[in-house]
Protein backbone atom coordinates (compact mmCIF):
# COMPACT_ATOMS: atom_id res chain seq x y z
CA UNK A 1 0.00 0.00 0.00
CA UNK A 2 2.83 2.37 0.90
CA UNK A 3 4.78 1.51 -2.27
CA UNK A 4 1.69 2.15 -4.37
CA UNK A 5 1.28 5.55 -2.76
CA UNK A 6 4.94 6.47 -3.40
CA UNK A 7 4.64 5.37 -7.04
CA UNK A 8 1.51 7.46 -7.47
CA UNK A 9 3.22 10.55 -6.00
CA UNK A 10 6.27 9.99 -8.28
CA UNK A 11 4.15 9.83 -11.43
CA UNK A 12 2.08 12.83 -10.35
CA UNK A 13 5.14 14.99 -9.70
CA UNK A 14 6.74 13.85 -12.99
CA UNK A 15 3.69 14.84 -14.99
CA UNK A 16 3.58 18.22 -13.26
CA UNK A 17 7.28 18.82 -14.04
CA UNK A 18 6.94 17.85 -17.70
CA UNK A 19 3.78 19.90 -18.06
CA UNK A 20 5.27 23.09 -16.56
CA UNK A 21 8.44 22.78 -18.67
CA UNK A 22 6.26 22.31 -21.76
CA UNK A 23 4.27 25.45 -20.88
CA UNK A 24 7.51 27.39 -20.29
CA UNK A 25 8.80 26.22 -23.67
CA UNK A 26 5.60 27.31 -25.38
CA UNK A 27 5.85 30.74 -23.76
CA UNK A 28 9.50 30.88 -24.91
CA UNK A 29 8.48 30.33 -28.54
CA UNK A 30 5.80 33.01 -28.14
CA UNK A 31 8.37 35.47 -26.78
CA UNK A 32 10.77 34.63 -29.62
CA UNK A 33 8.09 35.29 -32.24
CA UNK A 34 7.38 38.63 -30.61
CA UNK A 35 11.04 39.58 -30.77
CA UNK A 36 11.86 39.27 -27.05
CA UNK A 37 15.46 38.70 -26.08
CA UNK A 38 16.86 35.41 -24.87
CA UNK A 39 17.17 36.80 -21.31
CA UNK A 40 13.37 37.03 -21.13
CA UNK A 41 13.03 33.44 -22.24
CA UNK A 42 15.49 32.11 -19.63
CA UNK A 43 13.52 34.01 -16.93
CA UNK A 44 10.41 32.07 -17.98
CA UNK A 45 12.26 28.80 -17.36
CA UNK A 46 13.46 30.05 -13.93
CA UNK A 47 9.86 30.89 -13.07
CA UNK A 48 8.83 27.41 -14.17
CA UNK A 49 11.44 25.87 -11.86
CA UNK A 50 10.04 27.95 -8.97
CA UNK A 51 6.53 26.65 -9.66
CA UNK A 52 7.77 23.06 -9.85
CA UNK A 53 9.62 23.43 -6.53
CA UNK A 54 6.51 24.83 -4.88
CA UNK A 55 4.13 22.16 -6.19
CA UNK A 56 6.13 18.92 -6.13
CA UNK A 57 6.98 17.13 -2.90
CA UNK A 58 10.49 15.92 -3.84
CA UNK A 59 13.56 18.16 -4.16
CA UNK A 60 14.85 15.97 -7.01
CA UNK A 61 12.22 17.28 -9.41
CA UNK A 62 13.30 20.87 -8.93
CA UNK A 63 16.96 19.90 -9.55
CA UNK A 64 15.90 17.95 -12.63
CA UNK A 65 13.88 20.93 -13.83
CA UNK A 66 16.85 23.27 -13.29
CA UNK A 67 19.15 21.10 -15.44
CA UNK A 68 16.57 20.27 -18.09
CA UNK A 69 15.38 23.87 -18.47
CA UNK A 70 18.97 24.96 -19.28
CA UNK A 71 19.29 22.14 -21.81
CA UNK A 72 15.96 23.07 -23.42
CA UNK A 73 16.96 26.72 -23.63
CA UNK A 74 20.28 25.76 -25.23
CA UNK A 75 18.72 23.28 -27.65
CA UNK A 76 15.74 25.38 -28.78
CA UNK A 77 16.63 29.04 -28.44
CA UNK A 78 20.39 29.47 -28.93
CA UNK A 79 22.31 29.50 -32.23
CA UNK A 80 22.80 26.99 -33.70
CA UNK A 81 19.27 25.80 -32.87
CA UNK A 82 18.35 22.19 -32.28
CA UNK A 83 21.90 21.55 -31.13
CA UNK A 84 23.67 21.62 -27.80
CA UNK A 85 26.56 23.57 -29.33
CA UNK A 86 26.82 27.34 -28.86
CA UNK A 87 28.58 29.83 -31.16
CA UNK A 88 28.67 32.75 -28.76
CA UNK A 89 31.56 32.59 -26.26
CA UNK A 90 29.36 33.90 -23.41
CA UNK A 91 26.72 31.21 -23.67
CA UNK A 92 28.44 28.72 -21.30
CA UNK A 93 28.55 31.38 -18.59
CA UNK A 94 24.90 32.19 -19.25
CA UNK A 95 24.00 28.53 -18.95
CA UNK A 96 25.84 28.17 -15.63
CA UNK A 97 24.28 31.35 -14.20
CA UNK A 98 20.84 30.27 -15.39
CA UNK A 99 21.30 26.84 -13.82
CA UNK A 100 22.50 28.30 -10.50
CA UNK A 101 19.66 30.87 -10.47
CA UNK A 102 17.10 28.13 -11.10
CA UNK A 103 18.67 25.88 -8.49
CA UNK A 104 18.85 28.62 -5.81
CA UNK A 105 15.33 29.78 -6.58
CA UNK A 106 14.04 26.22 -6.32
CA UNK A 107 15.81 25.72 -2.98
CA UNK A 108 14.30 28.93 -1.62
CA UNK A 109 10.86 27.87 -2.81
CA UNK A 110 11.28 24.47 -1.16
CA UNK A 111 12.38 26.07 2.12
CA UNK A 112 9.43 28.47 2.06
CA UNK A 113 7.13 25.54 1.35
CA UNK A 114 8.53 23.54 4.26
CA UNK A 115 8.26 26.53 6.58
CA UNK A 116 4.65 26.95 5.54
CA UNK A 117 4.00 23.26 6.16
CA UNK A 118 5.66 23.46 9.59
CA UNK A 119 3.61 26.57 10.45
CA UNK A 120 0.43 24.84 9.29
CA UNK A 121 1.26 21.78 11.39
CA UNK A 122 2.00 23.96 14.43
CA UNK A 123 -1.28 25.80 13.95
CA UNK A 124 -3.13 22.51 13.57
CA UNK A 125 -1.52 21.10 16.70
CA UNK A 126 -2.29 24.27 18.63
CA UNK A 127 -5.89 23.97 17.49
CA UNK A 128 -5.94 20.31 18.51
CA UNK A 129 -4.52 21.18 21.94
CA UNK A 130 -7.18 23.88 22.34
CA UNK A 131 -9.86 21.39 21.32
CA UNK A 132 -8.46 18.83 23.77
CA UNK A 133 -8.42 21.45 26.53
CA UNK A 134 -12.06 22.37 25.87
CA UNK A 135 -13.11 18.71 25.83
CA UNK A 136 -11.30 17.98 29.10
CA UNK A 137 -12.74 21.09 30.77
CA UNK A 138 -16.23 19.67 30.21
CA UNK A 139 -15.36 16.34 31.86
CA UNK A 140 -16.98 15.91 35.26
CA UNK A 141 -14.74 13.40 37.00
CA UNK A 142 -11.40 11.59 36.79
CA UNK A 143 -12.74 8.63 34.80
CA UNK A 144 -14.26 10.91 32.16
CA UNK A 145 -11.06 12.99 31.90
CA UNK A 146 -8.96 9.87 31.31
CA UNK A 147 -11.44 8.41 28.83
CA UNK A 148 -11.62 11.63 26.78
CA UNK A 149 -7.82 11.91 26.80
CA UNK A 150 -7.46 8.38 25.43
CA UNK A 151 -10.08 9.04 22.75
CA UNK A 152 -8.29 12.23 21.68
CA UNK A 153 -4.98 10.38 21.38
CA UNK A 154 -6.60 7.71 19.19
CA UNK A 155 -8.19 10.42 17.04
CA UNK A 156 -5.11 12.63 16.64
CA UNK A 157 -2.39 10.00 16.25
CA UNK A 158 -4.36 7.23 14.56
CA UNK A 159 -2.91 4.71 17.01
CA UNK A 160 -4.51 2.30 19.45
CA UNK A 161 -4.28 3.41 23.08
CA UNK A 162 -4.35 1.32 26.26
CA UNK A 163 -5.03 2.82 29.66
CA UNK A 164 -4.15 1.30 33.04
CA UNK A 165 -5.94 2.98 35.96
CA UNK A 166 -3.85 3.30 39.16
CA UNK A 167 -5.54 2.36 42.46
CA UNK A 168 -4.39 1.67 45.99
CA UNK A 169 -4.11 -2.01 45.07
CA UNK A 170 -2.00 -1.24 41.97
CA UNK A 171 -2.79 -1.05 38.27
CA UNK A 172 -6.25 -2.22 37.31
CA UNK A 173 -7.04 -4.28 34.25
CA UNK A 174 -6.31 -2.27 31.07
CA UNK A 175 -8.97 -0.56 28.98
CA UNK A 176 -8.34 -0.73 25.23
CA UNK A 177 -9.23 2.14 22.88
CA UNK A 178 -8.70 0.57 19.42
CA UNK A 179 -8.17 2.62 16.29
CA UNK A 180 -9.49 -0.37 14.35
CA UNK A 181 -12.10 -2.76 15.80
CA UNK A 182 -10.48 -5.68 13.97
CA UNK A 183 -7.14 -5.53 15.81
CA UNK A 184 -5.88 -8.43 17.91
CA UNK A 185 -6.60 -7.23 21.47
CA UNK A 186 -4.69 -10.06 23.15
CA UNK A 187 -1.48 -8.82 21.55
CA UNK A 188 -1.61 -5.58 23.54
CA UNK A 189 -3.21 -6.90 26.74
CA UNK A 190 -0.62 -9.54 27.55
CA UNK A 191 1.19 -10.05 30.83
CA UNK A 192 4.40 -8.60 29.35
CA UNK A 193 2.62 -5.38 28.43
CA UNK A 194 1.13 -5.16 31.93
CA UNK A 195 4.58 -5.53 33.49
CA UNK A 196 5.96 -2.83 31.21
CA UNK A 197 3.18 -0.45 32.28
CA UNK A 198 3.76 -1.32 35.96
CA UNK A 199 7.46 -0.54 35.57
CA UNK A 200 6.63 2.89 34.11
CA UNK A 201 4.32 3.56 37.07
CA UNK A 202 7.10 2.55 39.44
CA UNK A 203 9.68 4.79 37.74
CA UNK A 204 7.07 7.58 37.29
CA UNK A 205 8.45 9.06 34.12
CA UNK A 206 10.56 6.44 32.38
CA UNK A 207 9.18 5.36 29.00
CA UNK A 208 9.51 1.72 27.97
CA UNK A 209 9.43 0.95 24.27
CA UNK A 210 10.80 -2.60 24.19
CA UNK A 211 7.29 -4.05 24.05
CA UNK A 212 4.53 -3.43 21.47
CA UNK A 213 3.68 -0.09 23.06
CA UNK A 214 5.32 3.02 24.41
CA UNK A 215 4.12 3.85 27.93
CA UNK A 216 3.72 7.22 29.63
CA UNK A 217 2.58 8.05 33.19
CA UNK A 218 -0.59 10.16 33.51
CA UNK A 219 -0.97 12.37 36.56
CA UNK A 220 -0.03 15.57 38.34
CA UNK A 221 2.08 16.66 41.28
CA UNK A 222 -0.38 15.10 43.74
CA UNK A 223 -1.07 11.73 42.23
CA UNK A 224 -0.32 9.42 39.32
CA UNK A 225 -3.69 8.30 38.02
CA UNK A 226 -2.44 5.65 35.68
CA UNK A 227 -0.32 4.73 32.67
CA UNK A 228 -1.24 5.12 29.02
CA UNK A 229 0.24 2.99 26.28
CA UNK A 230 0.49 3.94 22.59
CA UNK A 231 0.87 1.14 20.05
CA UNK A 232 4.15 1.67 18.19
CA UNK A 233 5.23 -1.79 16.99
CA UNK A 234 4.97 -1.03 13.25
CA UNK A 235 6.09 2.58 13.28
CA UNK A 236 7.87 4.25 16.17
CA UNK A 237 6.69 7.66 17.23
CA UNK A 238 8.84 10.53 16.02
CA UNK A 239 10.29 13.08 18.40
CA UNK A 240 7.73 15.63 17.22
CA UNK A 241 4.89 13.17 17.87
CA UNK A 242 6.21 12.38 21.34
CA UNK A 243 6.42 16.09 22.17
CA UNK A 244 2.87 16.59 20.95
CA UNK A 245 1.72 13.59 22.99
CA UNK A 246 3.42 15.00 26.08
CA UNK A 247 1.57 18.28 25.49
CA UNK A 248 -1.77 16.41 25.42
CA UNK A 249 -0.84 14.51 28.58
CA UNK A 250 0.06 17.87 30.11
CA UNK A 251 -3.45 19.14 29.34
CA UNK A 252 -4.79 15.96 30.93
CA UNK A 253 -2.64 16.58 34.02
CA UNK A 254 -3.97 20.15 34.31
CA UNK A 255 -7.56 18.90 34.05
CA UNK A 256 -6.86 16.25 36.69
CA UNK A 257 -5.30 18.83 38.99
CA UNK A 258 -8.27 21.14 38.53
CA UNK A 259 -10.65 18.28 39.30
CA UNK A 260 -8.59 17.41 42.39
CA UNK A 261 -8.75 20.95 43.79
CA UNK A 262 -12.45 21.30 42.92
CA UNK A 263 -13.20 18.06 44.74
CA UNK A 264 -11.17 19.14 47.77
CA UNK A 265 -12.94 22.49 47.80
CA UNK A 266 -16.38 20.84 47.58
CA UNK A 267 -15.42 18.47 50.39
CA UNK A 268 -14.29 21.41 52.51
CA UNK A 269 -17.48 23.34 51.76
CA UNK A 270 -19.62 20.29 52.55
CA UNK A 271 -17.71 19.65 55.76
CA UNK A 272 -18.05 23.27 56.83
CA UNK A 273 -21.75 23.20 55.98
CA UNK A 274 -22.28 20.02 57.99
CA UNK A 275 -20.35 21.46 60.92
CA UNK A 276 -22.45 24.62 60.76
CA UNK A 277 -25.67 22.61 60.61
CA UNK A 278 -24.54 20.49 63.53
CA UNK A 279 -23.62 23.55 65.57
CA UNK A 280 -26.94 25.25 64.78
CA UNK A 281 -28.87 22.12 65.65
CA UNK A 282 -27.10 21.63 68.97
CA UNK A 283 -27.48 25.30 69.85
CA UNK A 284 -31.17 25.29 68.95
CA UNK A 285 -31.86 22.08 70.82
CA UNK A 286 -30.01 23.27 73.91
CA UNK A 287 -32.07 26.47 74.02
CA UNK A 288 -35.47 25.38 72.74
CA UNK A 289 -35.91 21.97 74.34
CA UNK A 290 -35.25 23.37 77.81
CA UNK A 291 -38.64 25.10 78.01
CA UNK A 292 -40.93 22.10 77.30
CA UNK A 293 -38.75 19.74 79.32
CA UNK A 294 -38.75 22.16 82.27
CA UNK A 295 -42.53 22.46 81.94
CA UNK A 296 -42.99 18.67 81.90
CA UNK A 297 -40.65 18.02 84.81
CA UNK A 298 -41.99 20.96 86.87
CA UNK A 299 -45.65 20.08 86.39
CA UNK A 300 -44.96 16.39 87.06
CA UNK A 301 -43.13 17.35 90.28
CA UNK A 302 -46.11 19.45 91.41
CA UNK A 303 -48.50 16.59 90.71
CA UNK A 304 -46.33 14.11 92.57
CA UNK A 305 -45.97 16.27 95.66
CA UNK A 306 -49.26 18.22 95.75
CA UNK A 307 -51.78 16.08 93.86
CA UNK A 308 -54.10 15.51 96.86
CA UNK A 309 -54.30 19.19 97.80
CA UNK A 310 -54.78 20.45 94.22
CA UNK A 311 -58.23 21.16 92.87
CA UNK A 312 -59.55 19.10 89.95
CA UNK A 313 -59.35 22.04 87.53
CA UNK A 314 -55.74 22.79 88.49
CA UNK A 315 -54.72 19.15 88.12
CA UNK A 316 -56.34 18.99 84.69
CA UNK A 317 -54.50 22.16 83.63
CA UNK A 318 -51.19 20.61 84.69
CA UNK A 319 -52.02 17.40 82.81
CA UNK A 320 -52.88 19.47 79.71
CA UNK A 321 -49.61 21.39 79.93
CA UNK A 322 -47.62 18.15 80.20
CA UNK A 323 -49.48 16.67 77.23
CA UNK A 324 -49.00 19.72 75.01
CA UNK A 325 -45.29 19.96 75.88
CA UNK A 326 -44.79 16.27 75.14
CA UNK A 327 -46.70 16.54 71.84
CA UNK A 328 -44.52 19.49 70.89
CA UNK A 329 -41.46 17.37 71.57
CA UNK A 330 -42.88 14.45 69.56
CA UNK A 331 -43.59 16.76 66.61
CA UNK A 332 -40.06 18.13 66.85
CA UNK A 333 -38.53 14.64 66.87
CA UNK A 334 -40.64 13.63 63.85
CA UNK A 335 -39.41 16.68 61.93
CA UNK A 336 -35.81 15.97 62.91
CA UNK A 337 -36.07 12.34 61.76
CA UNK A 338 -37.67 13.35 58.48
CA UNK A 339 -35.00 15.98 57.80
CA UNK A 340 -32.27 13.43 58.58
CA UNK A 341 -33.76 11.03 56.03
CA UNK A 342 -33.96 13.79 53.42
CA UNK A 343 -30.39 14.96 54.01
CA UNK A 344 -28.83 11.48 53.75
CA UNK A 345 -31.13 10.39 50.89
CA UNK A 346 -32.84 7.55 52.74
CA UNK A 347 -36.37 8.95 52.53
CA UNK A 348 -38.29 6.57 50.27
CA UNK A 349 -41.56 7.92 48.89
CA UNK A 350 -44.48 5.50 48.85
CA UNK A 351 -46.31 7.14 45.95
CA UNK A 352 -49.95 6.24 45.45
CA UNK A 353 -52.80 8.03 43.72
CA UNK A 354 -54.84 9.57 46.55
CA UNK A 355 -57.91 11.76 46.99
CA UNK A 356 -56.45 15.10 48.03
CA UNK A 357 -59.43 16.21 50.10
CA UNK A 358 -59.39 12.99 52.13
CA UNK A 359 -55.69 13.40 52.92
CA UNK A 360 -56.24 17.01 54.06
CA UNK A 361 -59.24 16.02 56.23
CA UNK A 362 -57.22 13.26 57.88
CA UNK A 363 -54.35 15.68 58.57
CA UNK A 364 -56.68 18.16 60.28
CA UNK A 365 -57.67 15.43 62.74
CA UNK A 366 -54.11 15.29 64.07
CA UNK A 367 -53.58 18.93 65.00
CA UNK A 368 -52.35 19.94 68.45
CA UNK A 369 -54.77 20.88 71.22
CA UNK A 370 -53.61 24.46 70.86
CA UNK A 371 -55.47 24.59 67.55
CA UNK A 372 -58.81 24.53 69.41
CA UNK A 373 -58.21 28.17 70.33
CA UNK A 374 -58.46 29.08 66.62
CA UNK A 375 -61.24 28.88 64.05
CA UNK A 376 -60.01 26.29 61.53
CA UNK A 377 -62.13 25.57 58.46
CA UNK A 378 -61.68 23.38 55.42
CA UNK A 379 -63.15 24.31 52.03
CA UNK A 380 -62.84 21.27 49.71
CA UNK A 381 -62.96 21.53 45.93
CA UNK A 382 -66.19 21.02 44.00
CA UNK A 383 -64.50 18.38 41.81
CA UNK A 384 -62.66 15.17 42.54
CA UNK A 385 -58.96 15.91 42.97
CA UNK A 386 -56.43 13.12 42.59
CA UNK A 387 -52.65 13.34 42.97
CA UNK A 388 -49.83 10.83 43.27
CA UNK A 389 -48.29 11.28 46.71
CA UNK A 390 -46.96 9.74 49.88
CA UNK A 391 -50.06 10.46 51.95
CA UNK A 392 -48.19 10.23 55.27
CA UNK A 393 -45.72 12.93 54.25
CA UNK A 394 -48.35 15.20 52.68
CA UNK A 395 -50.34 14.94 55.91
CA UNK A 396 -47.21 16.11 57.73
CA UNK A 397 -46.98 19.06 55.32
CA UNK A 398 -50.58 20.13 56.05
CA UNK A 399 -50.09 19.67 59.80
CA UNK A 400 -46.90 21.74 59.80
CA UNK A 401 -48.51 24.56 57.80
CA UNK A 402 -51.59 24.71 60.03
CA UNK A 403 -49.52 24.43 63.23
CA UNK A 404 -47.32 27.26 61.95
CA UNK A 405 -50.42 29.42 61.42
CA UNK A 406 -51.69 28.52 64.89
CA UNK A 407 -48.34 29.33 66.45
CA UNK A 408 -47.93 32.80 64.93
CA UNK A 409 -51.51 34.09 65.12
CA UNK A 410 -53.36 35.15 68.29
CA UNK A 411 -56.16 32.97 69.74
CA UNK A 412 -59.45 33.39 67.91
CA UNK A 413 -57.77 33.91 64.53
CA UNK A 414 -59.31 32.33 61.46
CA UNK A 415 -57.33 29.68 59.56
CA UNK A 416 -58.75 28.33 56.30
CA UNK A 417 -57.57 25.34 54.25
CA UNK A 418 -58.72 25.12 50.61
CA UNK A 419 -58.11 22.81 47.67
CA UNK A 420 -58.58 23.49 43.96
CA UNK A 421 -57.34 22.43 40.54
CA UNK A 422 -55.41 24.83 38.33
CA UNK A 423 -54.55 23.37 34.95
CA UNK A 424 -52.50 20.23 35.50
CA UNK A 425 -51.82 21.00 39.16
CA UNK A 426 -53.71 20.40 42.41
CA UNK A 427 -53.24 23.34 44.78
CA UNK A 428 -53.63 23.24 48.58
CA UNK A 429 -53.66 26.59 50.42
CA UNK A 430 -53.44 27.41 54.13
CA UNK A 431 -54.38 31.04 54.89
CA UNK A 432 -54.75 33.02 58.11
CA UNK A 433 -55.82 36.52 59.11
CA UNK A 434 -52.86 37.23 61.38
CA UNK A 435 -50.32 40.03 61.17
CA UNK A 436 -48.58 38.59 58.10
CA UNK A 437 -44.85 38.42 57.41
CA UNK A 438 -42.40 40.86 55.81
CA UNK A 439 -40.92 40.52 52.33
CA UNK A 440 -37.49 39.95 53.89
CA UNK A 441 -38.82 37.01 55.88
CA UNK A 442 -40.51 35.53 52.79
CA UNK A 443 -37.09 35.03 51.18
CA UNK A 444 -35.72 33.07 54.16
CA UNK A 445 -38.77 31.44 55.68
CA UNK A 446 -38.08 28.02 54.09
CA UNK A 447 -34.42 27.95 55.20
CA UNK A 448 -33.32 25.44 57.82
CA UNK A 449 -33.18 26.87 61.39
CA UNK A 450 -34.75 30.17 60.30
CA UNK A 451 -37.30 31.29 62.87
CA UNK A 452 -37.78 34.91 61.80
CA UNK A 453 -38.47 37.80 64.12
CA UNK A 454 -42.15 37.11 64.77
CA UNK A 455 -43.20 36.23 68.30
CA UNK A 456 -45.02 32.93 68.73
CA UNK A 457 -48.43 33.18 70.38
CA UNK A 458 -47.37 30.72 73.12
CA UNK A 459 -43.91 32.35 73.56
CA UNK A 460 -42.25 29.09 72.55
CA UNK A 461 -39.63 29.54 69.82
CA UNK A 462 -39.30 26.66 67.35
CA UNK A 463 -36.18 25.24 65.76
CA UNK A 464 -37.06 26.56 62.32
CA UNK A 465 -37.43 23.07 60.84
CA UNK A 466 -41.14 22.84 60.02
CA UNK A 467 -41.25 24.95 56.85
CA UNK A 468 -37.86 23.67 55.67
CA UNK A 469 -39.24 20.14 55.93
CA UNK A 470 -42.44 21.19 54.14
CA UNK A 471 -40.50 22.51 51.16
CA UNK A 472 -38.22 19.45 51.04
CA UNK A 473 -41.21 17.06 51.01
CA UNK A 474 -43.04 19.01 48.29
CA UNK A 475 -39.93 19.21 46.11
CA UNK A 476 -39.40 15.46 46.56
CA UNK A 477 -42.90 15.04 45.08
CA UNK A 478 -41.98 17.22 42.10
CA UNK A 479 -44.16 20.09 43.31
CA UNK A 480 -43.61 23.67 44.45
CA UNK A 481 -44.59 25.82 47.44
CA UNK A 482 -44.81 29.58 47.82
CA UNK A 483 -45.92 32.17 50.36
CA UNK A 484 -47.73 35.44 49.72
CA UNK A 485 -49.78 38.05 51.57
CA UNK A 486 -53.52 37.60 51.99
CA UNK A 487 -56.01 39.73 50.08
CA UNK A 488 -56.68 41.91 53.12
CA UNK A 489 -54.38 40.66 55.88
CA UNK A 490 -52.53 37.59 57.03
CA UNK A 491 -50.50 35.08 55.02
CA UNK A 492 -51.26 32.36 52.46
CA UNK A 493 -49.07 29.27 51.99
CA UNK A 494 -49.84 27.32 48.80
CA UNK A 495 -48.27 24.08 47.63
CA UNK A 496 -49.11 22.24 44.45
CA UNK A 497 -48.79 18.67 43.25
CA UNK A 498 -49.15 17.16 39.80
CA UNK A 499 -52.79 16.23 39.22
CA UNK A 500 -53.81 12.73 38.16
CA UNK A 501 -56.68 12.21 35.74
CA UNK A 502 -59.91 10.60 36.97
CA UNK A 503 -60.46 7.40 34.96
CA UNK A 504 -63.71 5.49 35.15
CA UNK A 505 -64.01 1.82 34.27
CA UNK A 506 -65.93 1.50 31.00
CA UNK A 507 -67.95 -1.48 32.23
CA UNK A 508 -69.03 0.36 35.39
CA UNK A 509 -70.08 3.37 33.33
CA UNK A 510 -72.19 1.22 31.05
CA UNK A 511 -73.95 -0.51 33.96
CA UNK A 512 -74.72 2.83 35.63
CA UNK A 513 -76.27 4.16 32.43
CA UNK A 514 -78.46 1.10 32.13
CA UNK A 515 -76.77 -0.33 29.05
Amino acid sequence: MKRLKVKHEFLHSGLITVGILAVATGIGFLFQSLGFTEENIIIVYVLGVLVIAAITANRGWSIFASVFSVLLFNFLFTVPRFSFAAYASGYPVTFVIAFLAALIASNLAIQLKRQAEISAKMAARTQMLLETNQILQKAEDVDEILEKTANQIVKLFGRTAIFYRNTKEGLKAPVLYPVNPKIDENRYLSEQEYKAAAEVLKQNGEVRSDQNCMYFPVGNTHKTYGVIGIVSEKQRMTEVEENFLQAILGECALALEKEYFNRKREEAVTKAKNEQLRANLLRSISHDLRTPLTSISGNADILLSEEIRLEQAKRRQLYTDIYEASMWLISLVENLLSITRIEDGTMNLNLQVELVDEVVEEALKHLTRKSTEHIITFQPSDEILLAKMDSRLIMQVVINLVDNAVKYTPPGSRIEVTTEKKGEWVCVSVSDNGNGITDEMKEKIFDMFYTGTGQASDSRRGLGLGLFLVKAIIQAHGGTIRVKDGKTDGTIFTFRLKAEEVTLDEQTTDSCSGR
